[in-house]
């Protein structure tokens, strides 16, 4: 995975060890494997990158011995998610490979009851939904760790969809049958279009024509995708599709790019994020509307560059190899003070702290 990913809330963290906890199994060790400070999860600010918790669902997997990670009614045994891949990759298009996947978890007693909805709208959608999560909620679960369930649930089926026909599926809704929760700005890059919650059932529209794309992957190709999957495709990276991601992405590329500069009152080169204008240019619109269309979207360009910054400095502390000074010149602060400031406010900890912690839990 490469640098400028999303990061992933603690909420998300300790929804994923709960059901471990349930087992009685001894997180700490869990959490030290994929270089999460136990500390971390106190505070509902932190995050942490997207390795850190692909390699926390990994350990998760092997511990439980259980594909819902013991958050489930029954144990899904390892395996079960790709015997369902296998059936499906012989179907004739999506369609059909969506509607055996989901046939595939009905035969299991306490599984998640997944439906592919088709005509809906007149028949120009398609709607994937989620009925009842995975059974009755458990003891020890709460009503929140239930919800990120459905939403991995969903997210794995959307990418999964879109990885059998090798094309990303654009959403034109997704709603979810519960209050916001803390951390639902994320909701919208997840999903790639905006999230309606409180709603009747947890489901996702697209244009139906999508049923109709063959089914272009085979066995050699999944195989490479259960190296890492089902946490694989809970990692993969953010959808573009709306005016706040777009403006993320350019971000993001220019901190990969390191080609724009600027010398800091210390004499050091910081990087330069290009302004809203250059934005606006590269998106063919003007500044102005650029600040209307992403104050429709509920968000404002300093708050993006701001996300942005957060995400790269969480995934560069977790990796351990860039200095901090080094990498607070490459997110644009002219000082280091500057950056200590920013990091503390955006997760709680010292970038020093934070790397310190992370890097004392590998064994």
């Amino acid at each position: 995975m490469g640098r400028g990913r999303r990061t992933v809330t603690v909420h998300h963290v300790r929804a994923a060890l709960r059901g471990a906890q349930r087992l009685g199994l001894d997180t700490v060790p869990l959490l030290q494997r994929a270089r999460i400070p136990p500390l971390l999860l106190t505070d509902d600010r932190a995050r942490v990158s997207p390795e850190q918790f692909a390699r926390l669902v990994r350990a998760l997997h092997r511990a439980t011995g259980d594909e819902f990670l013991g958050l489930g009614t029954i144990r899904s045994r390892p395996g079960t998610f790709a015997m369902m891949c296998y059936a499906s990759l012989g179907c004739p298009d999506l369609g059909t490979a969506v509607e055996r996947g989901a046939r595939f978890y009905r035969l299991f007693p306490g599984g998640p009851n997944l439906a592919l909805e088709r005509g809906a709208d007149r028949g120009r959608e398609a709607v994937f939904a989620l009925r009842g999560g995975l059974g009755p909620h458990q003891d020890g679960l709460t009503a929140a760790e239930h919800h990120i369930v459905a939403e991995w649930l969903m997210l794995i089926w959307h990418r999964l969809a879109g990885w059998l026909i090798g094309r990303r599926i654009p959403l034109l809704w997704a709603q979810f049958a519960y209050p916001p929760p803390p951390y639902a700005d994320d909701y919208e890059p997840l999903f790639g279009c905006p999230p309606r919650f409180g709603a009747p059932r947890t489901a996702a529209g697209f244009d139906r024509r999508w049923l109709s794309a063959p089914v272009v992957q085979d066995e050699s190709t999944l195989r490479t995708l259960l190296r890492h999957a089902p946490a694989g495709l809970l990692s993969r990276r953010a959808y573009a599709t709306t005016v706040a991601e777009q403006v993320r992405h350019a971000l993001t590329g220019a901190l990969r790019a390191r080609g724009g500069t600027a010398m800091s009152p210390r004499g050091r080169r910081t990087a330069r994020l290009p302004e809203l204008p250059e934005v606006a240019a590269r998106l063919a619109v003007s500044p102005a509307t650029l600040r209307r269309r992403l104050r429709e979207e509920g968000t404002s360009f300093q708050e993006l560059k701001d996300t942005v910054r957060r995400d790269e400095a969480v995934s560069s502390l977790a990796e351990g190899a860039e200095p901090i000074a080094d990498l607070a010149a490459r997110l644009g602060f002219s000082e280091d003070t500057a950056f200590h400031r920013a990091f503390r406010r955006w997760t709680g900890s010292t970038p020093g702290a934070y790397r310190h912690e992370t890097w004392s839990q590998q064994i």
